[in-house]
């Protein structure tokens, strides 16, 4: 690793904890632009972009929703992958919920609590108070033995998905009204009339609160809204502004990653939002259907005794739980994802014919282990990092030359082209039973799949037709996208989720493979193949909490030690634009500059300014962008895509994107659409380029942490610029920092139906 001191002549490279919603924090990565109105209900400026979580944004109390739908350009009539998925996941999420209310009826809107609900919410109580609640409440059935996989409800194939109904003319202006007499600005009237609905705006006069429906309101600005509205008639007692805000909170906890939060921490953040009856504002929202309250078995503690006079008897010690508040889309979701996998696990067929033994044989050893724990069980977890990719392309390679219909999905398009030319190597140029043209590659992306644009397409029960499915960067699986992806695999068929524990964790709620690893339900293969060079030496060395000096003979890691944030743009456009292409042969359009936030002088914006000013200069005739743009398009949330801008016209942003035409609408291009030549980290996860700047300005130490500076280190192939300005943070946030903990119940869930694995 070599030093460059800041005298350097300029033209050479020698070179919160839990999670919790709190009241604000500064701006940082997953900061968007500040475009909303400064009125008193204008949108939240802190809210995290499209393809980040709120850790990013270093404010978990920030949202910023923005699913662009990204229309093809051979025709408006078509659906775009995008929205595509977006219906595809829609029809899953209702056939889910259609399945738990066939189990249990749903709570009725404004009706009293009873039974199981009632005793919990009475617990909640109990607990809260120091109390102990009722030994029946928590009772645990005993622990299910291993089962048969149940008979799967299929949905349909989603091939002429509906495309959303926007509201009509004169529910918008109904809530513009609404709006104005308020004082709230009338350009939020076709969000809150598309969050809430036909009558939205007798809803909104009639539950003010109701504008927190709208993504990047806060409290403080829906209660000036309500005051407003209201008058003397307002208060922070108001039941209705006690249930809002509780919703509000727990979209705050899923932007953050939690896919439910306990009890005492829902609570406390109500009082600090000056609710005066925490426990009244969430027993009102689960009775009326807006939130679910659940509690989970703790495991890992020891068993409670109960505190009796009575003689010892058969009694058994009481076993601690932990109660939970969540919304229902993201519990459905866990739900049917444990569900889902229970299944996977069970529906191997006894009398599998398929000639596995052979097919580890001749595999290379690294890839022998991984073949014979897939012939063996229907679910199996494989760690590594890049070199490790290997051996799950030897994995498909095997099960297609013995016949099956293997696939591999990814996150990204860049992705799929690494593990394609990785397929090539091992020579899988064989299409598997049933491929046809294109539809055929051994190779697609996870959201390519969900649409039905890439792989097999589906059987007459709407399951994907294949045999076996390795998807690679688990860990980018929220549990809605993991929801869906396992229900749509067909009985008998195996599953292998591959991934970089390391890196970053999913922009959406939920954290898939971390749980599933815990969980230790399936066979588990960890990679020994590491990563070469002297890149892989020092990301694996951050891997485990060390920061090390490593020999870069060829400069492959270079540190510029910077003063202040100006000088750290300056230095970063030097790299860009001169010395790493003059040094190493990368043209400037292939080194990707990556940075902790958005905002500030050293962030995503300053930075795309400086060098759009050097590459591409213009006057941004088209929302801020020029043809020839570098840019990354989010279509929908977590995902992002790196691109250019080819051309604008009356239809929206033309791009370029994986090789791809992508046309933006009007209208989504300023959520949909930012400059791309510097990234966040989530924004880049997934994606690999020959050399990549990392700028970590002095201000920026508080946003590092030890998955961070191993996603962003890990992005390069061959040369590492790392403009140095936080001095001893980096190495504090490597060794002590790790990712940020996730309140998530697939863990608990999958243990109460599989035991776990040896």
């Amino acid at each position: 690793m070599s030093t460059e001191p800041a005298t350097t002549e300029p033209d050479e490279p020698g070179d919160r904890a839990d999670g919790t919603p709190d009241a604000g924090t500064p701006e940082a990565e997953g900061t968007p632009d500040d475009r909303g109105t400064a009125a008193a209900a204008a949108t939240d400026d802190s809210a995290p972009e499209d393809g980040e979580t709120a850790e990013d944004a270093g404010a978990e109390g920030a949202t910023e929703d923005a699913a662009a739908g990204a229309e093809s350009a051979d025709g408006a009539s078509q659906l775009s992958e995008a929205e595509a998925e977006l219906a595809a996941q829609k029809l899953e999420r209702e056939r889910i919920e259609r399945r738990k209310a066939e189990k249990k009826g749903p709570i009725t809107a404004g009706a009293k609590l009873s039974g199981t609900a009632a005793d919990l919410l009475a617990a909640v109580r109990a607990v809260e108070g120091g109390q102990k609640p009722s030994a029946t409440v928590f009772a645990e059935p005993e622990p299910a033995p291993r089962r048969p996989a149940p008979e799967p409800v299929r949905h349909p194939e989603p091939v002429a998905a509906p495309v959303a109904v926007a509201p009509s003319g004169e529910t918008v202006g109904a809530v513009r009204a609404v709006l104005a007499e308020g004082g709230a600005p009338e350009t939020l009237a076709p969000q809150v009339a598309e969050a809430l609905g036909e009558g939205a705006g007798d809803r909104l006069r009639e539950d003010p609160w109701q504008l927190l429906r709208v993504v990047g309101v806060r409290p403080e600005q829906a209660d000036g809204f309500a005051r407003a509205l209201l008058g003397a008639e307002c208060g922070p007692d108001d039941e209705r502004r006690g249930r809002a805000v509780t919703v509000w909170l727990l979209e705050q906890a899923a932007v953050a990653g939690h896919t439910a939060l306990e009890v005492p921490a829902l609570t406390a953040a109500l009082a600090q939002r000056a609710v005066p009856d925490p426990d009244e504002a969430v027993q009102s929202a689960v009775a009326e259907g807006e939130a679910l309250i659940f509690q989970d078995a703790l495991d890992d503690a020891p068993p409670v005794a109960a505190a009796t006079d009575a003689v010892e008897d058969e009694e058994e010690p009481e076993r601690p739980v932990r109660v939970l508040v969540g919304l229902e889309r993201y519990a459905l979701a866990e739900e049917s994802l444990a569900d889902g996998l229970a299944r996977i696990m069970n529906s191997l067929p006894k009398d599998d014919t398929t000639d596995w033994a052979s097919a580890a044989a001749s595999a290379p050893r690294p890839a022998a282990e991984l073949i014979r724990a897939v012939a063996g069980d229907g679910l199996v977890l494989h760690t590594g990092g890049e070199a490790a990719r290997a051996e799950p392309a030897a994995l498909v390679a095997a099960a297609r030359a013995l016949g099956l219909r293997a696939y591999a999905a990814t996150h990204s398009a860049d992705g799929r082209r690494r593990f394609a030319a990785l397929l090539d190597a091992v020579g899988t140029g064989g299409a598997a039973p049933g491929d046809a043209g294109a539809g055929g590659s051994a190779v697609v992306t996870v959201g390519g799949l969900l649409a039905g644009a890439e792989g097999p397409g589906r059987d007459t029960e709407g399951a994907f037709a294949l045999d076996l499915l390795v998807v690679l960067d688990a860990p980018q699986l929220d549990v809605e996208t993991a929801a869906v992806l396992v229900e749509s695999l067909p009985d008998g068929a195996r599953l292998v989720l591959s991934g970089d524990p390391g890196v970053l964790w999913s922009a959406g709620p939920g954290r898939v493979f971390a749980d599933l690893l815990a969980a230790r339900a399936c066979p588990q293969v960890s990679s020994r193949t590491p990563d070469p060079g002297p890149l892989g030496e020092l990301v694996s060395g951050i891997g485990i909490g060390e920061l090390n000096q490593v020999e870069a003979p060829g400069k492959e890691v270079v540190i510029v030690p910077v003063r202040d944030a100006g000088e750290a743009v300056h230095r970063t456009v030097q790299l860009v634009v001169d010395s790493v292409p003059r040094a190493f042969g990368v043209p400037a359009e292939q080194v990707q500059v990556i940075t902790p936030g958005h905002g500030g002088a050293a962030g995503t914006r300053a930075l795309n300014a400086a060098l759009k000013e050097r590459l591409n200069p213009g006057p941004g005739r088209f929302g801020g962008f020029d043809p020839g743009d570098r840019v990354v398009h989010s279509p929908v949330p977590g995902r992002a895509t790196p691109g250019r801008v080819v051309k604008a016209d009356a239809e929206g942003l033309h791009l370029e994107c994986a090789g791809g035409a992508v046309v933006v609408p009007k209208d989504r291009v300023e959520t949909a659409v930012r400059h791309g030549w510097a990234l966040t980290a989530h924004q880049a996860v997934g994606h690999r380029w020959p050399a990549a700047v990392v700028v970590l300005p002095g201000d920026a130490g508080a946003a590092l942490s030890r998955p961070w500076v191993y996603t962003a280190f890990s992005r390069a192939e061959r040369h590492l610029s790392v403009v140095h300005g936080v001095e001893q943070m980096l190495p504090r946030a490597v060794a002590e920092v790790p990712p940020k903990p996730r309140t998530t119940r697939l863990q608990a869930l999958l243990k109460a139906q599989v035991p776990p694995a040896g």
